[in-house]
């Protein structure tokens, strides 16, 4: 698919936008992003590709089927990498009813719009197509303090987002199974990186720390988390499309397992270097009520990624969170108005809302 056309859904969200960027930078493809533009899809985190003779914004709801239909006739896409998605697990605990719509019912719709596209297509197009249907180490559940998830880990959620994510899984295979849709699915864990909103753990503490806010810590801090960096998961996902099996899973993780706290600790030392006037950061660490139902550990056995398709993370959890916390001191053109507008680093996740 070097010089295909992807439908990319949810391409202006943190792993979407990470993708869209790697596609027009590191390959010949061309790439058409679908997104709705909920309070985390952010175009400022495409501004330099969007001038880009390869690229395209579709603003789209993907429970929509008559958008859908339109954009699948209009586009002729060679295959779909689809990553829209409710993604916060204290936001879903709040508001469930987001979750089911788009993670369920989204994912559902935008897999009968790709089935009857293919349905008259003509034959190269239909052995050519793919549809990457992205999803979360989440689907499997809680880890004790051995052991990692695989391709045949049962699945066993405990957050409203999670079960969304596990029951568009199962959708996405039984098209597979049943229909014949072309489908291969991912399974990642934790992504951090740049353009990462900043409700998530990482630029959370990074933003707070730079106000000198305090850094919430949920419960001891001892939940543990397999850490991927955002542009190793795309390059990842540009692989699976390009070389999965349909019908096949592939979990895709960094084997960087840190508890949050050491996580934080560790924003807190980078920090300590390049703005020591708000040395020691770490004085502003609170640790706070826990997360209803918070999985105790994940962690990612990516063996059959890397040996089958031969991918690798490029990044350590060490050279990639200096990364992320240099590009937040050099970027506060991009999360100064979310900051300010969209999300100032409240807590959520607590209220039990019937949303």
């Amino acid at each position: 698919m070097t010089r295909a056309r992807i439908l990319v859904t949810g391409g202006a969200g943190f792993i979407g936008s990470a993708v869209c960027r790697h596609l027009v930078r590191e390959t010949q493809a061309e790439v058409v992003n679908l997104d709705k533009l909920t309070y985390a899809g952010n175009l400022a985190s495409l501004r330099e590709i969007e001038n880009s003779p390869r690229y395209r914004f579709i603003r789209a709801d993907i429970c929509d089927r008559e958008t859908l239909d339109a954009v699948f006739a209009q586009v002729r896409p060679d295959g779909v990498m689809h990553l829209a998605a409710e993604s916060h697990v204290d936001r879903s605990i709040d508001a469930a009813r987001d979750f089911i719509d788009t993670n369920i019912v989204g994912t559902f719709t935008l897999l009968e719009a790709a089935r009857a596209y293919l349905a008259k297509a003509d034959a190269a197009t239909r052995d050519a197509f793919r549809f990457l249907h992205v999803s979360t180490d989440e689907v499997y559940g809680s880890l004790g303090a051995e052991g990692l998830f695989s391709e045949t880990t049962r699945y066993d959620p405990s957050s409203p987002y999670s079960a969304s994510k596990a029951a568009s899984d199962h959708l996405a295979i039984a098209w597979q199974r049943t229909y014949g849709l072309p489908v291969v699915l991912s399974n990642c864990s934790n992504n951090y990186g740049p353009y990462h909103f900043p409700e998530k753990l990482i630029p959370l503490m990074i933003l707070n720390a730079l106000g000198g806010k305090p850094l919430p810590v949920y419960g001891a801090g001892a939940n543990v988390r397999d850490w991927l960096f955002v542009e190793d998961h795309a390059r990842a996902l540009w692989l699976i499309l390009n070389e999965g099996q349909a019908g096949e899973k592939y979990n895709v993780g960094g084997r960087n397992e840190r508890t949050n706290l050491e996580v934080v600790h560790a924003i807190c030392a980078i920090l300590d270097r390049l703005v020591p006037a708000g040395a020691p950061h770490a004085q502003l660490i609170r640790h706070v009520a826990d997360r209803p139902g918070h999985d105790l550990r994940y962690a990612i056995n990516a063996s059959k990624l890397e040996t089958e398709l031969g991918w690798r993370a490029r990044e350590t959890f060490d050279s990639g969170l200096e990364r992320t916390v240099r590009w937040y001191l050099d970027n506060d053109w991009w999360w100064q108005p979310l900051r300010e507008n969209v999300y100032a680093g409240t807590r959520l996740g607590l209220t039990g809302g019937a949303g």
